[in-house]
C-alpha cells in the first residue's frame, strides 16, 4: 500500500474519527491496529510529573508486545489523580472490547489541555465508529487527529531494499510546541512489518530518540505526556537482527523517518519562522558537545535573535560558556553557515556581521560552533522564538 507516496508497512489497519473531546468538532480520536501481535519498544517523557495514559501505556508494553494503538488530542489526562488512570483502563477496555483484543496488547496515548477529566463518554461513543473505519483509514487520518496545535500532518516513511525482499518503516507524530530535548508534547508512533525481537527494539529506540526527538528545542518545556512507541509486526516475514547483514540499511532507514519528523515538529514550532542546526565540533568529548549544542538551542536569547535576524554571535558564545562544557575562549570559533562570525574567541568585524545578518534571512541555516579541543560533536535542531508563540500559547486554554 503506498499513501501519498508514503509507503506502508504490511498488516496494519488505521482509523480516525471526531468523537467530540475536541471544542472544535475536528478529528481527534484514532486507532492503529496490527493484524498480528507486534514486538514493541517505548520511550517516554522524563517529566516526573506523568500523565496516565504514558504509566498505563509503559505497564501495558512491559512484555514487549503490542497489537493496537488507541490515542486521542484534546485531552490529555494528566494531572487528573486515581479517576484519570481510572479513566484511561476503561478507555482500554472499550478498545479491547471493540477489536475483539486483550486490554494488555492495546498502548493507550493522549494529548491535549492538563488537569481536565478524560470526557469518557466520547470513548464509549467514538471507539466503536474507528472500527468499520480501519477498512479504508489512512497514516493521514491518524495524523490529522492527533493534531493540537499542530499546522499540518507529520509522516514520513521508507523502504528498504535487501534485494529480492524489502521492508518498510512508517512514523507519524504529532507536536509544535512544549519541545524540548527530553521529548515535548509530542507523540510519535513508528511502524514496520520487520521481524525483530524486542530485546533489540528498546535500545534501537533509545538510541534514535536520542539522536533525533531528544536533539530539538522549541521552547524548553518538557510535556507530561510524551510517547514515542515502534512497533514490528513481521508482516514482511523478513527476520532483522544485529547480526543481519540488512541491520546497517534498517536502521539508517529508521534513523531518518525520526530525523525527518523531528525537524517537522521543529518547522512547526508554535510560530517559528525559521529552522536552525546548531553543530558543534572539535569539543573535548561528544557528552560536552552536546551539552553546548543543547545549552544555544534552548536559548530564549539566541531564539528571539534569529527572530530578529540578528547575527549577535555574543548570545551563541555566552550559552557555550555557561553549558558546563570544557571551553577555552580563545579557541572558539563560530560560523553562521560559511560566515565565520568568531575566530579564536573574537568577532571578525561589521563587514562580517553584515554577511551574517543576510544567512539569517534564510528560512534555514547552520550554526556551527569549533571549540578546537578535541573530537566531541553534536548537532541539535531548534527554531526562533516569535511573537505568535506567545499569542498561541496565552490563548491555547481557551
Amino acid at each position: 500500500m503506498i499513501e501519498n507516496n508514503h509507503p506502508v508497512p504490511k498488516g496494519y489497519r488505521f482509523a480516525a474519527t471526531r468523537a467530540g473531546i475536541k471544542a472544535s468538532g475536528k478529528p481527534d480520536l484514532a486507532l492503529i491496529v496490527s493484524e498480528q501481535t507486534a514486538q514493541a519498544a517505548g520511550v517516554y517523557t522524563r517529566n516526573r510529573i506523568e500523565a496516565a495514559p504514558v504509566t498505563l501505556t509503559r505497564d501495558t508494553l512491559a512484555d514487549g508486545t503490542c497489537q493496537a494503538i488507541l490515542m486521542n488530542a484534546g485531552n490529555a489526562n494528566a494531572c487528573t489523580g486515581k479517576a484519570g488512570m481510572d479513566d484511561a483502563v476503561f478507555c482500554q477496555r472499550v478498545a479491547s472490547e471493540a477489536l475483539g483484543l486483550s486490554p494488555d496488547q492495546i498502548a493507550v496515548n493522549s494529548t491535549g489541555i492538563i488537569g481536565v477529566p478524560l470526557p469518557t463518554s466520547c470513548f464509549e461513543k467514538g471507539i466503536p465508529q474507528l472500527i468499520p473505519g480501519l477498512k479504508n483509514g489512512t497514516p493521514l487520518d491518524v495524523a490529522t487527529a492527533i493534531m493540537t496545535t499542530d499546522s499540518f500532518k507529520k509522516v514520513a516513511s521508507r523502504e528498504v531494499d535487501l534485494g529480492e525482499e524489502s521492508v518498510r518503516v512508517l512514523g507519524i507524530a504529532k507536536g509544535a510546541g512544549m519541545i524540548h530535548p527530553n521529548m515535548g508534547t509530542m507523540l510519535a508512533f513508528i511502524l514496520t512489518d520487520a521481524t525483530i525481537p524486542s530485546a533489540e527494539l528498546q535500545p534501537l529506540l533509545k538510541a534514535e530518540v536520542d539522536r533525533s526527538f531528544n536533539a530539538i528545542s522549541v521552547d524548553g518545556d518538557t510535556s507530561t505526556n510524551d510517547t514515542v512507541l515502534l512497533l514490528a509486526n513481521g508482516a514482511s516475514g523478513v527476520p532483522l537482527s544485529q547480526k543481519s547483514s540488512h541491520w546497517e540499511s534498517f536502521q539508517k532507514a529508521l534513523s531518518e523517518v525520526l530525523s525527518e519528523l523531528a525537524l517537522m515538529i521543529v518547522r512547526d514550532g508554535e510560530g517559528a519562522t525559521k529552522v536552525a542546526t546548531v553543530e558543534v565540533e572539535g569539543a573535548a568529548s561528544d557528552e560536552d558537545a552536546t551539552r553546548i549544542a543543547c545549552s544555544i538551542a534552548t536559548s530564549s536569547l539566541v531564539k528571539t535573535a534569529f527572530f530578529g535576524q540578528d547575527p549577535n554571535w555574543g548570545r551563541i558564545i555566552a550559552a557555550v560558556g555557561y553549558s558546563g562544557a570544557e571551553v577555552v575562549e580563545e579557541r572558539v570559533d563560530i560560523f553562521f553557515d560559511e560566515v565565520r562570525m568568531v575566530h579564536q574567541g573574537l568577532g571578525e568585524g561589521a563587514d562580517v556581521e553584515k554577511e551574517a545578518a543576510k544567512v539569517l534571512r534564510k528560512e534555514a541555516f547552520t550554526v556551527r560552533i569549533n571549540l578546537n579541543l578535541g573530537q566531541g560533536k553534536a548537532r541539535y535542531y531548534t527554531s526562533d522564538l516569535t511573537y505568535d508563540y506567545v499569542k498561541i500559547n496565552a490563548e491555547y486554554h481557551t
